[in-house]
């Protein structure tokens, strides 16, 4: 939301602290002397230097971070086709299972017997998983597959709780050569069907449920009436987290899951089966995951990802952006049903690394729940979008104070734009005033980021550092020129491809072109406003193609937003676009307020100016509504088309990834 990039540098870290992080570490190593040297030499065409500083870093990388491959690859890249089309490390094979449990799990590896995921149930339950446990457990997920005949190439469905069985499922996909579809845990009937249709599921893995705020969510049906619609899949295994199978067996009054001659619980199916198998190896290419967009707006995306380029993506992220250490214990609320889920799975146990998953939600019983599990378990690094905590900030500081979180060496946030109040909230109530704040921004196109701050970095409210390592980045305008250095806002472009740039769409070429390479030549289209300020920090300010187009002026949703949250009253802001007789579109904004602040005429009137002196008047809301809470999914993120639908009184369509739909009542009510 940061309306004007600029302000003061709030975060500067200590030379000691630079000189303990892996970046220093890789920067000492190659006669690399300050961040501006590393980007343009991890990015850029270097004078005197025969290959681009692109193929140097993704080639060094792999021997850096100590990724295997059973064979080598005959060169870094083969970009004949273009960036639109790179084949990455061809020749090389690998698996991805190998990377990040089999050889974690190997006899006389240090590894073996670390802890691999911490999960605590919402409940308060807890469970740990080693790395050797894991490995069994992987290894019975793809003998299980490849008992019902699943082969390289065919795709798996993952609409899953967040249990730790999640990990060897995803893991087991990869040991066969399968293409893994993991579906977000929130989505109903019409989602699901959707990327079932699309991806051809042969086996669908579901649970017959989950606990949110202390409630059953039942999946099972909605996995049952999702196949109905899309066909395909032969075989449902069920993972039992709610108790039904036992419920059914004793007959007691907790409801029991709709059953089919197809579906086998899971320890009937995984339990039984060989806890050994001989990994496959596979051509760098080879298909790992299919992830789906998440479809707010048209048919969602279907982005194909590699065994070699996830890989190395996460892993490079994970170990410098978030400087991951062997004692760490990484935490990012998330599902595995969005790019953040498999991202930290990837990234943390590429190094043999520790994850910590959360069941249940961010204010159940209470809304300290993140900061009692940072302080009781140790916490390291700690990823949440904004929005949550613009939702926890609302709640008091009084539910911070009494928990310990010095244990957190770094905080993490994605997924939309801050605003500073909030920013500032977050880096000195949680993060003490010295932890520094990684915000980054990337997409499932990349499953990682485009632009990614490093810890050794000085950090200002909002910002996002700078491009990540070996992503070759650039702020352009409408033709396609740079302003980067001009310091005008403009379109956010790669110039280059990475490793784990989607291969295509899985409908096809043509989408995927028009897509993101329509807009200019050999430029990646990311689809966000973004700006450099004069002090060499960029900014984000929202979807490019979600401004508001206000008598033939445009302007970012998050732009008013920020405005908004800057008065002292307000605490979170939604502003969407509406039609209007004069001036084409006119702007109606949603407002919460801080606790003990009351919804007057003469409050909404100070805010509707607020917005006339920071952005122009002709972007004054034409109305504002107080509201209680914003609909949301199940990660956070605010669902504007679903606010502007009900304002205009359009149909609201998909609304199965809302977590609240008593919030779309009262928006429904005020409007």
């Amino acid at each position: 939301m940061d309306t004007e990039p600029g302000g003061e540098i709030v975060h500067e870290p200590d030379q000691e602290f630079v000189e303990s992080t892996n970046v220093y570490a890789f920067m000492q190593e190659y006669g690399i002397d300050d961040y501006e040297e590393l980007i343009e030499r991890t990015t850029t065409d270097v004078p005197g230097v025969e290959e681009s500083g692109v193929d140097w870093f993704w080639d060094e990388l792999v021997d850096y971070l100590g990724i295997e491959f059973d064979e080598p690859y005959h060169e870094v890249r083969d970009d004949s086709d273009g960036p639109q089309f790179s084949e990455w490390y061809p020749g090389g094979k690998l698996n991805l299972a190998h990377n990040v449990v089999d050889r974690h799990a190997d006899l006389g590896s240090e590894t073996r017997n670390r802890v691999a995921c911490l999960w605590e149930g919402e409940g308060g339950e807890v469970r740990n998983l080693t790395f050797h446990e894991l490995h069994r457990e992987t290894n019975r997920v793809a003998n299980t597959l490849e008992e019902y005949g699943i082969e390289t190439g065919d795709t798996v469905g993952l609409y899953m709780p967040m249990v730790p069985e999640v990990i060897p499922i995803l893991y087991g996909c990869f040991k066969v050569g399968a293409i893994a579809v993991p579906i977000f845990s929130g989505f109903g009937v019409d989602a699901v069907s959707t990327r079932i249709e699309d991806s051809e599921c042969r086996i669908l893995f579901t649970g017959d449920g989950f606990y949110r705020r202390g409630e059953p969510i039942y999946l099972k049906e909605t996995a049952d009436r999702a196949i109905e619609d899309a066909g395909h899949v032969e075989r449902v295994i069920v993972y039992d987290r709610l108790g039904s199978r036992e419920s059914a067996a004793t007959e007691e009054d907790t409801p029991t899951i709709p059953w089919n001659d197809r579906d086998r619980w899971w320890d009937e199916a995984v339990g039984s089966r060989s806890d050994e198998y001989d990994t496959k190896s596979l051509p760098s290419g080879q298909e790992s995951m299919l992830l789906y967009s998440s479809g707010t707006t048209g048919r969602p995306k279907g982005i194909v990802h590699t065994h070699a380029g996830v890989l190395v993506q996460c892993a490079k992220e994970l170990y410098f952006g978030f400087d991951l250490k062997p004692a760490d214990r990484f935490f990012w609320v998330s599902d595995i049903g969005w790019m953040m889920g498999p991202w930290t799975l990837i990234g943390t146990h590429a190094f043999g690394g520790t994850v910590f998953i959360y069941e249940g939600a961010p204010d159940y019983p209470d809304p300290d729940r993140f900061w009692e599990m940072i302080d009781r378990h140790g916490i390291t690094q700690f990823g949440i979008s904004p929005t949550a905590i613009r939702s926890l900030r609302k709640a008091g500081d009084d539910w911070v104070e009494g928990h310990d979180l010095s244990s957190l060496r770094l905080l993490g946030s994605t997924g939309e734009p801050w605003d500073p109040e909030s920013w500032q909230w977050f880096y000195e109530e949680i993060g003490g005033g010295e932890t520094p704040i990684i915000n980054i921004s990337g997409g499932t196109e990349i499953c990682g980021c485009f632009l990614m701050p490093m810890p050794i970095q000085p950090l200002k409210p909002c910002t996002l550092g700078g491009p990540g390592l070996g992503m070759d980045i650039d702020i352009v305008d409408s033709s396609g020129e740079s302003v980067a250095d001009t310091h005008d806002r403009g379109f956010l472009v790669a110039r280059d491809s990475c490793p784990s740039m989607t291969k295509s769409l899985w409908s096809g070429d043509e989408r995927y072109l028009r897509e993101y390479w329509s807009s200019w030549e050999n430029l990646w289209d990311h689809g966000d406003w973004a700006r450099k300020d004069e002090d060499g920090f960029w900014f984000l300010h929202g979807r490019a193609d979600d401004a508001l187009n206000v008598a033939g002026r445009k302007v970012g949703p998050a732009e008013i937003e920020g405005a908004l949250i800057e008065h002292d009253a307000v605490n979170q802001a939604a502003a969407v676009g509406v039609p209007d007789d004069t001036t084409g579109t006119a702007v109606v904004a949603y407002v919460i307020l801080e606790p003990g602040e009351e919804p007057t005429e003469e409050l909404k009137a100070e805010l509707r100016e607020a917005v006339g002196e920071g952005l122009g008047k002709p972007f004054r809301p034409r109305e504002i509504l107080f509201i209680e809470e914003f609909p949301k999914t199940q990660s956070g993120k605010i669902i504007r088309r679903v606010m502007e639908a009900a304002y205009t009184g359009e149909e609201l369509g998909d609304l199965s990834s809302l977590e609240n739909p008593d919030a779309l009542e009262e928006i429904e009510r005020k409007t």
